[in-house]
Formats: structure tokens, C-alpha cells, sequence
């Protein structure tokens, strides 16, 4: 009887997938996550090439409206 019961508990668990929508989305989150973190990453190089690039322009303006 005890068995019968545990067997029919674990069949019944197997087959319910009441979670299963929210590990796919936390999965689908982490993916995105990640790669916004590696996308960030690797424009930082660029980002730091603008902002030198603005900066040496800038300067250069300064300088020649002040003569």
C-alpha cells in the first residue's frame, strides 16, 4: 500500500511541469544578462577611444578661441 502510494506521488511529480515556465525564464534572463555584460565589455576599448578623440578636439577648440 505504502508503495502504491509513493509510487503514484512520484508519477504524479514527474509529470507536473507547474515550474517549469520559470526556470526557462530565468534561464533566458541569465542569457541576456550575460551577454549585456560581455557586450559592455568589450566596448569599453571604443567608448574610451571617443572620449579621447572628443577630448583632444575640444582642447584644440579651446586653445585657438582663446588666441
Amino acid at each position: 500500500m505504502v508503495a502504491t502510494v509513493a509510487g503514484k506521488f512520484l508519477q504524479a511529480f514527474w509529470k507536473d511541469e507547474g515550474g517549469q515556465d520559470l526556470i526557462e525564464y530565468t534561464l533566458l534572463m541569465a542569457f541576456v544578462a550575460l551577454a549585456s555584460a560581455a557586450l559592455f565589455a568589450s566596448s569599453g576599448s571604443s567608448v574610451s577611444k571617443i572620449w579621447s578623440t572628443t577630448n583632444t578636439t575640444l582642447s584644440t577648440a579651446a586653445v585657438k578661441a582663446a588666441s
